[in-house]
């Protein structure tokens, strides 16, 4: 990771929420989930607050490097229907080493839906992928 990811840095990620990304669409197998309204769903509202923590890391990242996050802490209060857009901002909170805390919070438009932290580490995919194949063959 390169030492301009530093804290304060900002980054906003726009996201319009297509029907597959409501609830019903999380877990298609789960009765449960299928017989929820069609709204924004939390497990894809805390993928999207991911990705915008990805993509405000990516300029600081070495070459073959990517981070993972280890930490998610945020609220949904709020339904968004498919159509409307979703805003994301994140704000770098805390630098230690690898790891990287962000302040996220999202909007639709209307009002805020969810705000809280995330923690990403920075590693090196080539070591990265290779552990999780040895764990995939059973060693």
């Amino acid at each position: 990771m390169k030492d301009t990811l530093k804290v304060g840095l900002t980054y906003t990620h726009k996201y319009r929420v297509p029907e597959n990304k409501t609830v019903p669409y999380l877990y298609p197998e789960s009765k449960p989930f299928q017989e929820m309204p069609k709204v924004f769903a939390t497990g894809f509202m805390v993928g999207l607050m991911e990705w915008a923590c990805i993509e405000a890391m990516v300029p600081h990242m070495d070459p073959g490097e990517g981070s993972v996050g280890t930490l998610v802490n945020v609220t949904h209060t709020a339904a968004t229907p498919p159509g409307m857009e979703v805003t994301v901002d994140v704000r770098c909170i805390g630098v230690e080493g690898r790891k990287t805390v962000w302040e996220i919070e999202a909007k639709d438009d209307v009002e805020p839906i969810g705000k809280g932290t995330h923690e990403r580490f920075a590693v090196d995919f080539g070591k990265f992928n290779a552990r999780v194949a040895k764990k995939a063959a059973g060693a």
